[in-house]
């Protein structure tokens, strides 16, 4: 069915099964020109064996928002994050992102929230721009990539950022980028890394967090994984089959990866239907689900297409498909009400 909405004075269309519900996209992104031309020149024109990087400015995003039935999206800086070798340059980058996205949240009032940048692998400066942008600009959260300059989130350096995160109950967006090496140059060149690598960086990432006890030691993180879960419905019960013999030097094993990921946040961006949203089911809290587009990456036509799966599937009742569009989002960003 169709159903006329309005949003700001705005007239669209929303087609499928739930097209009166107004959604929160957790998973957006932002490309200001300026970004864009630093990306260029910094020889990352084509960033993680994409093509190119696809057309981004506000008034594009606000109508494809319109088209997909978003209310706001929370927008975040992708792969490949802010840091590309120097720390001072990526502090001043992720500075100017971050005001930048500010500014979006002002002119066009409740349509975008934000995931502000950090200078990571810079430990102190990602403290303090952390501290700037939920301080005094008022950021939803932060986002980090999943691994920065070879540095995994697990990581004991990050310690210090988590602690000031965990003080403020933070939200944490983890989006992937490219690994540090590469196993195979010849698929590296052959195949964008967002087809599998993505999928394998955030896995990688999460099991590291988990199995290096993150979660034990700041247990009021909230953290999004990208992609419903990437690999980790499908391994949880093989991680927790070898956590009895996992050694660490320092306390006891960490509890089970199925008790850790029922804490943890998802997003549905790329294609989860229907084999991984049926196993994300299995292993995630239902109230910890929230819709992802994953735009402009991914491109309209296709956010169409799987918007469209998502409301046609029987894997999700009406109730739910209420829940991951709208209601899990209000509860874990009440601001947004």
């Amino acid at each position: 069915m169709s159903d006329l909405v309005s949003m700001n004075g705005v007239q669209s269309h929303t087609d499928g099964l739930c097209g009166e519900i107004r959604r929160i996209d957790v998973h957006a992104h932002y490309i200001p020109e300026f970004y864009r031309e630093i990306l260029v020149q910094s020889g990352l024109g084509q960033p993680d064996g994409i093509g190119s990087l696809p057309p981004w400015d506000e008034n594009i995003a606000l109508r494809a928002m319109d088209r997909f039935g978003v209310t706001t999206a929370i927008l975040s800086i992708s792969s490949p994050g802010v840091h590309f070798g120097d720390d001072s340059q990526a502090r001043t980058l992720a500075r100017h992102l971050n005001e930048e996205g500010t500014r979006l949240i002002e002119e066009y009032p409740n349509r975008f929230g934000l995931f502000a940048s950090v200078p990571l692998p810079d430990v102190e400066g990602s403290i303090q721009e952390a501290i700037y942008a939920l301080d005094e600009l008022g950021a939803d959260g932060i986002v980090v990539e999943s691994n920065h300059r070879g540095m995994y989130l697990g990581d004991p350096l990050l310690d210090p950022l988590y602690q000031e995160l965990d003080r403020r109950g933070t939200v944490v967006f983890v989006h992937p980028t490219s690994p540090p090496c590469h196993c195979s140059a010849r698929l590296a060149q052959q195949y964008p890394q967002p087809m599998v690598e993505f999928i394998f960086e955030t896995t990688r990432s999460i099991c590291d967090m988990i199995l290096s006890g993150v979660f034990e030691r700041f247990h009021n993180l909230r953290v999004i994984v990208p992609h419903a879960g990437a690999a980790l419905p499908v391994l949880t019960e093989r991680i927790d089959l070898l956590l009895p013999v996992l050694g660490r030097s320092e306390g006891a094993p960490p509890k089970s990866m199925r008790e850790t990921l029922r804490n943890l946040h998802f997003d549905l961006a790329g294609a989860p239907i229907p084999e991984l949203l049926g196993t994300l089911l299995q292993i995630a809290d239902h109230n910890h689900i929230h819709y992802g587009s994953d735009y402009p990456f991914t491109p309209p036509d296709a956010c169409v297409s799987l918007l469209h799966q998502i409301e046609a599937t029987p894997l999700l009742n009406r109730d739910l498909l209420r829940r991951i569009f709208r209601d899990n989002a209000l509860n874990l960003f009440p601001q947004l009400k």
